[in-house]
C-alpha cells in the first residue's frame, strides 16, 4: 500500500466521526504536513473543497481556538459529529440585518390593496416568489425567491388559493333568518325520525374520451389519453347527474338522466329515490322535508316544479315540504360538499367513456364517514319549455309559511289540509 492509499483511508476512517469544523482542521493539517501540492491532494482523496482546507489552514495558523461550548467533554459524542460547529457569529447574515427595509418593501408589493393599482409594478402579475424577488432586486434590495419566501412565511402569509364565498350580487335581508329557518326545520323533522332530503343536479357531463380534472397513479410515461377539445359527440351526448342526499343517514342517490334537467326530470329523481332507498328507509314516514336551490329545475319560481310534485304527492299520499336557499347561496346547500364533490374527487382524471362507467363511478363513491351511493339511469325524453297554465297552478294543493311563503311551503295531497311542524 503507498503512501497516498494510507492517507486515503485515514481520510475515510476519521471524517464519519468528525464534526464539520474538526474535518476543516484535519484536513488541513495533513494538507499542510504534505507541503507543497498537498490541498490538491488531500481535495482529491477527500472530496473537499480546495477553498475549506485552505480556510482551514488559515485557522491553524491564526490559533483559533474552539467555543468552550462546542468542545463540553462531556457532551455526547453523537451530538458533536452531528451538529454543525462554526465559531459564534459565523456564517452569512440574515438579510433583515444587512437590508433593513427589505420587509417592508416586499410587503408594499404583496399589499391587497395595491393589487390592480395602476402605481403597483405587479398589478397583472402572478406574486410568485420569482417574481417577487425579481422586483425587490430591481427596487435596491437583491433578494434569492428562497430568501423572499422565507420572509413570507415570518410575515404570517401562506400560499392560499381562491375560495368561494362572496355572495354575487345584493344580499337579501332574510337571507341570515331563511338559514335560521332551514336549520331549525331540519331539526325538528330529524328528531321526529323523518326523511330530510338535500336535492340539486350536478353539471352536465360530456360522455367520451374527454380530458377530466385531476390526477391519478399509473405507469410512467404512459398518461391516458383524451380528445384534445370537448366538443360534445352527438352519439354519445351528455349526462345530467340530479342527487337527492340523506343528510341523515349519509346516504346518496343519483339519477343520470340522458336529456334535459327539467323539473320533470327533477322531480321523478325525488320519485325514484323513495321507490328504491326512502321508503324502506322510512316506512312510518308521514311527511318527507327537502331542501333546494332556489333556482333551476326545481327553483321556487319554476310553476312546473310545483305541479310536478302534487302528482309525485297524490302518488305515494305524503305531504312534502320544501325550503329553498335565497338567491346565491346554493353552495349552502348539503349535498354540493356531502355528495357531489366526492364524486367529482372519485373520477378524477378519468375520462367519462361510457354512461356505464358514469353509473359504477358515481355508485362506488364512499367516505370515511360512510356515505353510501347508489345510481340509477333514467332514460325518460323531458321536454323543455313546458307551459303550465293559471289552472294548472291553482290545482296545486300548495300551503305557504308565514314566513317567506315563495321559498317555504307544503305540497300536500289533493283535498288534504296539513299544517307545519
Amino acid at each position: 500500500m503507498d503512501n497516498n492509499e494510507k492517507l486515503k483511508k485515514k481520510i475515510d476512517t476519521m471524517l464519519p466521526i468528525l464534526n464539520e469544523r474538526q474535518r476543516r482542521l484535519f484536513l488541513a493539517a495533513e494538507a499542510e504536513y504534505l507541503g507543497w501540492g498537498g490541498i490538491s491532494l488531500v481535495s482529491n482523496l477527500s472530496n473537499a473543497d480546495r477553498e475549506t482546507i485552505s480556510r482551514g489552514i488559515k485557522e491553524l495558523k491564526a490559533g483559533i481556538e474552539f467555543d468552550k461550548e462546542e468542545c463540553e467533554p462531556d457532551e455526547p459524542q453523537s451530538k458533536k459529529n452531528t451538529a454543525s460547529q462554526r465559531r459564534k457569529g459565523g456564517g452569512r447574515k440574515p438579510i433583515i440585518e444587512t437590508d433593513p427595509g427589505i420587509v417592508q418593501a416586499l410587503l408594499d408589493l404583496v399589499d391587497k390593496e395595491s393589487y390592480g393599482n395602476p402605481e403597483n409594478p405587479l398589478r397583472w402579475t402572478c406574486k410568485s416568489t420569482r417574481i417577487l424577488a425579481k422586483e425587490l432586486t430591481a427596487e435596491g434590495h437583491p433578494v434569492s425567491h428562497n430568501a423572499v419566501y422565507d420572509l413570507l412565511v415570518a410575515q404570517g402569509f401562506t400560499l392560499q388559493t381562491n375560495r368561494k364565498l362572496m355572495q354575487s350580487g345584493k344580499q337579501h335581508p332574510d337571507r341570515d333568518s331563511q338559514f335560521k329557518h332551514i336549520n331549525d326545520t331540519v331539526l325538528r323533522h330529524m328528531n321526529s325520525k323523518l326523511p330530510v332530503i338535500s336535492i340539486d343536479c350536478k353539471k352536465k357531463e360530456n360522455i367520451g374520451d374527454y380530458w377530466n380534472g385531476g390526477a391519478e397513479f399509473s405507469e410512467k410515461g404512459n398518461p391516458v389519453k383524451v380528445l384534445d377539445h370537448d366538443f360534445m359527440d352527438k352519439e354519445k351526448g351528455k349526462v345530467a347527474p340530479y342527487g337527492v342526499y340523506d343528510i341523515a343517514n349519509n346516504e346518496g342517490y343519483v339519477n343520470v338522466g340522458i336529456s334535459s334537467d327539467t323539473a320533470q326530470f327533477a322531480v321523478n329523481s325525488i320519485r325514484m329515490w323513495w321507490n328504491e332507498m326512502g321508503k324502506e328507509r322510512f316506512p312510518e314516514a308521514h311527511r318527507i322535508y327537502i331542501t333546494a336551490d332556489g333556482g333551476g329545475s326545481n327553483g321556487s319560481r319554476c310553476k312546473l316544479w310545483k305541479v310536478e310534485l302534487q302528482k309525485l304527492v297524490d302518488e305515494i299520499g305524503i305531504p312534502i315540504e320544501v325550503s329553498h336557499f335565497p338567491p346565491g347561496t346554493s353552495k349552502w346547500n348539503k349535498i354540493e360538499h356531502r355528495l357531489f364533490s366526492w364524486i367529482t374527487k372519485n373520477w378524477r382524471g378519468r375520462p367519462l367513456v361510457s354512461l356505464e362507467v358514469v353509473v359504477n363511478l358515481i355508485a362506488s363513491t364512499t367516505t370515511e364517514a360512510g356515505l353510501t351511493v347508489k345510481c340509477g339511469v333514467d332514460n325518460n325524453e323531458y321536454k323543455t319549455g313546458i307551459k303550465v297554465e293559471d289552472d294548472e297552478l291553482e290545482a296545486v294543493n300548495m300551503i305557504k309559511n308565514e314566513f317567506h311563503g315563495e321559498w317555504n311551503y307544503i305540497i300536500a295531497p289533493t283535498g288534504e289540509n296539513v299544517g307545519f311542524i
